[in-house]
């Protein structure tokens, strides 16, 4: 049927430039005129320019063309242009009807529009007219007068109007013309009228060729061989008991199903009287759905009847007699619905993922639910469950849209699965379901929580540099890099010093390092502000305060501050011939930088010139007389103490105390540096001995013009058994007393012993013990020109090497 391309191609694009109409209803629709058979592609229309919108306003606004279920799409949206998607075959899609038109809706979003638009499918002659035999036999009695008239089949066109069956024609013979008519819906069909009788004698066969032509551009026209067999005269044709039949038929009847029943009757008798029947003016399509008896009349159901495909079906049935004479009558099956379709949900707009922070109503999708059933079975009601922030609002037609109800938060919920059902009104109802999946995504809302409001840190003292000093853990709930927690330190000062020179920290696990040792005897804690940030935009963050303790370590010797450490003075304590036992007759007095019981210090004599003379308190330093001091006891003794801390392990310090047993340096007939009875190594006295033989004159000389100076400038520095000061040169810096140690106490109130000799001449009571104590190797013995207080002496009196003198002197 469709043999030319060329000219159907040149028809397309003549319609295209000529007949492609354009008009606006009066409730808005939009109607285009196409001709069938256009190419796939050809553009027909512009919706942006009859809608007034520019393409990008299209786009943006998501224009589709949409279609009721599951309808052909024909056309399509490009751009702002309606174009043919698929090859129309009008008599496919609407047979003989006058009228061919397609609906489809252009949807539009944001906000949500609807344009119906109305396509006007146009007939173009591409069907030829076909006989629905390639040979129609006549039988006629040759007793038939003269203007006799025969019905011949109709041909079948496809195409309507002009391009349907427009003339019948018969090739020139003797005996027959031919006579052309109209039924009343227009369709014209053919009689053949005897012109000149027959002679069965002279002729028994008559062949003529029936050419049915169309109205078209080009024309195209089909033939018929009838062939006209003479037999005796036949003069009553087949009579229907109805003009029309009519029948309604419930959709998916099964088959075999009878839809009615045909009857006609023939007066005649004989093979004259017999009548059969056959279908007529039926298409490929409806032939597969329904059959007729030939003998009964019974039109059958052969296939699958769907109301949603056609619900009305027309064809013809024609009845003959044995002589070939016949008669037709119309057939009307109208389909009545039946509930056999649930409702379908269709997803046309879709904003996933949600962010969490969209207010309340906010549009997340568009639904379009179809029924494609009829009446009360295709209203439908759409519903959500009841547990889940969102609701369904009923749009435009049949068309809904997904809003939320509530705020979103992805931390307690970030995936949501939303179950739409659609149910129909229909008897028992139908219904589907279809279930979408709602991701919620991340905004950075919650900034980083620390698992602690504080944090507290011990680092022992002389750690390590690199050392881990402690951990801290921050968590976000947010997502990805809303949650991803990088760790820093408020930039700060400890004593004056930058942080970042005590302690650094792992960006990304929150690990805290020293950078160096700690020290505690500088200082025992401070505190840091960590900031944990997160990689959002813009980024919250969070501080916690670490507090760090420095613990200590016995890391100190304890430090004698009374007698002066050996190598910066000699120093000699008098001790009164009638000091009795349990007399106070000096004290050491040490300190330990430590803290704790690092610094919990004791003391103890661990050599003794005579081991039972003295005795030392345990925690006190206090060097007392263990029994009464006799004029057997050697004049000078030497003690070394061992002061030692309670550390693990402990450290000490040794000093060595010397004592002169006198009432009056006058008394005493020689001192010696008594240093030196500890000294065991020959080879140092031999050179002390040689510098000292070397050097006496010479030092003699400046000791005495440094004695006289010093009696002008400074006051007389003496140690009493009953007053013993600490000076405060002998007090280091940064050592302060713990109270309850032992260490060091401001105060010391001691019984006097004054020898039985003293004179008030031969001592002074200085102003201030911290600042005028001196040495107790001094002379006690007052100078006959003194007139200042000052007391003279000889060094050498008292010390054999020089050097000894010349430090005394110095200090």
């Amino acid at each position: 049927m469709k043999t030319f391309n060329g000219i159907l191609h040149f028809r397309a694009v003549f319609w295209t430039a000529f007949t492609a109409l354009f008009a606006r209803t009066c409730n808005g629709d939009i109607s285009y005129s196409v001709p069938e058979e256009m190419q796939k592609g050809t553009v027909f229309g512009n919706v942006a320019k009859d809608l007034g919108l520019s393409v990008k306003t299209l786009l943006d606004r998501k224009a589709r063309i949409d279609v009721e279920g599951n309808g052909r799409r024909f056309c399509d949206l490009q751009g702002g242009e309606l174009v043919i998607a698929e090859i129309i075959d009008r008599e496919k899609l609407c047979g003989s009807k006058t009228s061919c038109a397609l609906n489809y809706e252009l949807v539009l979003e944001n906000p949500l529009e609807l344009q119906q638009i109305k396509l006007q499918v146009e007939d173009i002659n591409d069907n030829s007219p076909r006989f629905p035999k390639s040979e129609i036999k006549l039988e006629i009695r040759e007793s038939v007068d003269k203007g006799a008239r025969f019905r011949l089949d109709e041909a079948h066109d496809p195409d309507v109007g002009r391009n349907g069956i427009q003339t019948y024609s018969l090739e020139k013979n003797d005996y027959f013309t031919l006579l052309v008519n109209s039924h009343a819906n227009g369709r014209k069909y053919s009689e053949l009228v005897l012109d000149k009788e027959l002679d069965r004698e002279l002729q028994q066969e008559v062949t003529l060729l029936l050419t049915a032509s169309d109205g078209g551009s080009p024309q195209r026209s089909g033939t018929a061989v009838i062939r006209v067999t003479v037999l005796d005269a036949n003069d009553n044709l087949p009579v229907f008991s109805e003009t029309i039949y009519k029948a309604n038929l419930p959709e998916n009847a099964p088959v075999g199903t009878v839809v009615l029943i045909v009857s006609a009757t023939d007066a005649d008798e004989g093979a004259n009287g017999e009548v059969t029947y056959e279908l007529s003016h039926i298409s490929d399509d409806e032939l597969r759905l329904f059959s007729i008896d030939k003998n009964t009349g019974e039109i059958k159901v052969v296939g699958t009847i769907d109301y949603e495909d056609k619900y009305e079906y027309e064809f013809w049935v024609q009845a003959k007699d044995g002589a070939g004479l016949a008669s037709d009558a119309k057939v009307e099956i109208e389909i009545t619905d039946v509930n056999d379709n649930a409702p379908l949900i269709h997803i046309k707009s879709l904003h996933v993922p949600i962010p969490e922070n969209v207010p309340p109503g906010t549009e997340v999708g568009i639904f379009n639910v179809q029924d494609k059933d009829t009446g009360g079975n295709r209203q439908v009601r759409c519903s959500i469950q009841q547990n889940v922030p969102f609701k369904l609002n009923p749009s435009i037609k049949n068309y809904y849209t997904l809003v939320t109800t509530a705020e979103l938060d992805r931390e307690l919920v970030g995936d949501y699965n939303i179950t739409i059902t659609a149910t129909d009104e229909g008897s028992p109802p139908l219904s589907s379901s279809k279930t979408i999946n709602l991701s919620v995504s991340d905004v950075n809302d919650n900034p980083p929580v620390f698992e602690e409001q504080s944090y507290s840190a011990y680092v022992s003292e002389n750690n390590k540099p690199g050392s881990s000093v402690c951990s801290v853990t921050a968590r976000d709930p947010d997502w990805r890099q809303n949650g991803t927690v990088f760790y820093s330190l408020l930039p700060s000062e400890v004593n004056g010093v930058p942080l970042s020179s005590y302690l650094s920290i792992n960006g990304d696990t929150g690990v805290i390092h020293a950078v160096r040792a700690f020290d505690y005897e500088q200082f025992r804690s401070f505190k840091v502000q960590v900031v944990a940030r997160d990689n959002g935009s813009p980024p919250l963050s969070s501080n916690v305060t670490v507090s760090v303790f420095i613990t200590d370590e016995n890391d100190n010797s304890p430090q004698i501050l009374y007698p002066t450490p050996e190598g910066n003075s000699f120093m000699t304590e008098m001790v009164p011939k009638a000091a009795l036992s349990g007399s106070l007759l000096s004290k050491v007095i040490a300190v330990d930088a430590d803290s704790g019981q690092n610094a919990w210090l004791s003391y103890q004599i661990v050599k003794s010139t005579d081991p039972g003379l003295f005795t030392i308190g345990v925690h006190s330093g206090e060097i007392r007389a263990q029994r009464d001091i006799s004029d057997s006891d050697n004049m000078k003794q030497n003690l070394v103490i061992s002061v030692k801390d309670n550390g693990q392990p402990s450290l000490s310090t040794t000093c060595a105390v010397y004592l002169l047993i006198s009432d009056n340096l006058a008394e005493v007939p020689e001192l010696k540096d008594m240093s030196y009875e500890e000294n065991n190594s020959k080879l140092t006295s031999y050179l002390i001995i040689a510098l000292v033989s070397v050097s006496t004159f010479f030092l003699t000389f400046i000791i005495l013009i440094i004695a006289v100076r010093l009696c002008h400038r400074r006051k007389p520095r003496l140690l009493f058994d009953g007053a013993v000061a600490i000076p405060s040169a002998y007090l280091p810096p940064n050592y302060a007393d713990v109270d309850g140690t032992g260490t060091l106490r401001s105060t010391y109130n001691y019984d006097a012993y004054m020898t039985t000799g003293s004179r008030t001449s031969d001592f002074k009571f200085v102003t201030s013990y911290n600042d005028n104590t001196l040495p107790s190797a001094t002379t006690l013995e007052k100078s006959p020109g003194d007139s200042g207080g000052c007391i003279d002496f000889n060094c050498l009196d008292f010390f054999e090497d020089a050097s000894k003198c010349s430090t005394l002197v110095n200090n």
